[in-house]
Formats: structure tokens, C-alpha cells, sequence
């Protein structure tokens, strides 16, 4: 069963929509509505990439790194989202903490906030 902070692997397109790569990804939220629609957001190994105080990096030391189920550690792109229907999204490979769920869900509305 899907829930928020599960992790999930899934082909997550490009920014240009030309070509997708199958990629780990958090569940943010199903969207409200009668569809199984969940909001999810990117996650990715290129740590390089993270944009402080915005995405959230996963690293071997937290106390949630082994249950989220990365191989690595990894940044949670809080800018990179989709909208993808429940039936396309496979079982879950893991599980952040409640608690990291909700500073990516916090850090987003804060930016979505400021604009």
C-alpha cells in the first residue's frame, strides 16, 4: 500500500521531457480529487546537486538511511517534481522518517510561500 515517505523506483523524466531515467523517488502525497494521483519528487546519488536549505540530503550516518532503502547517499530534489497515477508506481523500496518527510514537505511550501 502507497503512503507518503515511501521511497519507490520509477522512470522519472528529464527536465526537457525528451527521455526519462528509472530513479529512485519519494512519495510526497497522494493529491486530493477521486484520481490516484501522488506527488512525488526526485531523488538522486549526485549529492553535488543539492541546493541548501531547499533539498534534503540522506546520508550512511542518519538514523533513517537503511530503511529509505538507497544504496548511497543520496539528495531528496525537492524542485523536481511529478505527478504520477497509483498504478504506475511500483512497491516501495523503503521508507524515510515522518520526521524528513515532513522538512522536504516544509522546506517546499516555504519556497512555494516566497514566490
Amino acid at each position: 500500500m502507497k503512503r507518503p515517505g515511501n521511497v519507490v523506483v520509477i522512470q522519472f523524466p528529464f527536465a526537457d521531457l525528451g527521455q526519462t531515467k528509472l530513479r529512485p523517488a519519494l512519495l510526497l502525497g497522494k493529491l486530493p480529487g477521486i484520481y490516484d494521483d501522488w506527488l512525488i519528487c526526485m531523488i538522486s546519488s549526485r549529492i553535488r546537486q543539492q541546493i541548501t536549505g531547499f533539498d534534503d540530503l540522506i546520508d550512511t550516518s542518519d538514523a533513517d538511511f537503511a530503511s529509505a532503502g538507497l544504496k548511497s547517499p543520496s539528495v531528496i530534489r525537492a524542485g523536481r517534481l511529478l505527478v504520477v497515477e497509483g498504478k504506475l508506481i511500483p512497491g516501495s523500496i523503503g521508507d524515510i522518517s515522518m520526521e524528513r518527510l515532513q522538512r522536504v514537505r516544509s522546506q517546499l511550501a516555504a519556497w512555494l510561500l516566497q514566490t
